[in-house]
């Protein structure tokens, strides 16, 4: 199973560009091991389409506003509304402006696709300020290696589930 790490947001504005530095940061350190890392930025509709590649599993990072300290890190596995076959068009059609698409909009892109990743976590950091400008406010730039770590260990734990499990599929072949 391949792991995609994808970060998302708008370095245009401020904070909003959280997801993207991680990716950024990832990629200079060299990924981790059993993971592709991207950054997708606002193109969330690339990534609906990345995922149809075959990854088993979704990291994305982002900056999710939740009411807590600027700078605040969550794990979340957001549930994860799939829209049908039947309501591609009507998808499609409200992809006009991809820029202002968020991850629930990609989720529901997924039915309509045929996207069969299975597991998603989002590892999201609390904004500060996402009004336009360049560059992350210190509380989340001082959360970026933080985070990048967190990735790494969010990877290493599903590759070593991927593992056990084919070893325990592998014996019960045996059996």
């Amino acid at each position: 199973m391949r792991i995609l790490v994808a970060g998302v947001g708008n370095v245009f504005f401020g904070d909003d560009g959280f997801g993207v530095e991680v990716v950024r940061l990832l990629d200079e350190e060299g990924p981790p091991e059993g993971a592709v890392v991207a950054d997708f930025g606002i193109r969330g509709v690339h990534l609906a389409y990345e995922l149809l590649a075959g990854y088993g599993s979704l990291i994305l990072v982002d900056a999710v506003p939740r009411g807590e300290s600027p700078g605040t890190l969550s794990v979340i596995e957001p549930g994860i509304e799939r829209g049908t076959p039947d309501q591609a068009p009507l998808l499609m059609g409200a992809l006009g402006d991809s820029h202002s698409m968020t991850p629930d909009a990609v989720f529901a892109l997924f039915g309509p696709l045929g996207v069969s990743t299975e597991r998603v976590l989002l590892v999201g950091c609390e904004p500060a300020d996402t009004s336009p400008g360049m560059g992350l406010s210190q509380p989340v730039a001082d959360a970026v290696p933080v985070a990048a770590g967190l990735v790494r260990e969010l990877v290493a734990e599903q590759v070593a589930a991927i593992g056990a499990a084919a070893v325990e599929s592998t014996e019960r072949g045996r059996s």
